[in-house]
């Protein structure tokens, strides 16, 4: 491992579509944004718009203020850009490399508990449809693309070998350096957030697996329609 390029201050300038999109509405408004307001505007769902915002914060390009309001209710939090940049150096490699080895090293089966770590993140930044309202396949990966790329994964979906199948190819992976010495907790983490987000819209589809790297910058999910990932959660699971 390269210590150098372990210790080097993050370069935050490749923040993805939906997160510049996100930067360049904050830095063009007269004043605080809500999450409401990002997510209307971009149409992004608010979880999602919440992610990039407070990821906008924790990279220094934006602040949260908590706003004072006169009638009862919960108060508004507002985003609004940094002037004059970020404010000092981010090394999140590190620490992903210091928490990803440490749940490698010391947990029983850490591709598992990686695993339920990015189903609850997935259905966090999914949006679940109205009752009754049952997705096609098709809306279903729609969805799940729009997800993958908010995410930085630059995903694309080809057909598969069978009707019903697909590949989701995601040829960008935002922690393939990581990935690349933990593929067994990294990747497991990218599966469970394909397969939180598809349970949470209910869809008629699964993610069966994850190929990693089978190129040097590309990973391969492979996701079977006619199967519901809904049906197959533990009841408690549904309710959520």
């Amino acid at each position: 491992m390269d210590t150098e390029q372990l210790l080097a201050p993050e370069d935050t300038s490749p923040l993805g579509r939906s997160r510049t999109s996100v930067l360049d509405m904050l830095r063009a408004a007269d004043g605080p944004l809500g999450v409401r307001e990002v997510a209307q505007r971009t149409g992004l769902h608010r979880n999602t718009a919440r992610f990039h915002l407070e990821a906008l914060v924790e990279a220094g390009l934006a602040t949260r203020e908590t706003e004072d309001r006169e009638t009862p209710g919960r108060p508004r939090i507002g985003y609004q850009t940094v002037a004059g940049g970020p404010a000092g150096q981010r090394r999140y490699r590190l620490l992903a490399e210091m928490l990803t080895s440490l749940m490698a090293a010391t947990m029983p089966e850490p591709g598992r508990a990686a695993e339920e770590a990015g189903r609850e993140w997935g259905a966090y930044l999914t949006e679940q449809p109205p009752p009754y309202r049952r997705l096609s396949a098709a809306e279903a990966i729609a969805k799940l693309t729009a997800i993958m790329e908010g995410l930085g994964f630059a995903p694309q979906v080809q057909a598969g070998d069978r009707d019903g199948e697909y590949r989701l190819c995601l040829r960008q992976c935002p922690f393939r350096e990581v990935a690349q010495h933990h593929k067994d907790v990294i990747c497991s983490l990218h599966l469970g957030l394909m397969r939180g987000a598809l349970t949470r819209m209910r869809a008629p589809l699964t993610a069966e697996r994850l190929d990693p790297f089978v190129e040097p910058s590309l990973c391969v999910a492979r996701l079977t329609a006619g199967k519901d990932a809904y049906a197959h959660e533990p009841a408690a699971e549904r309710t959520r």
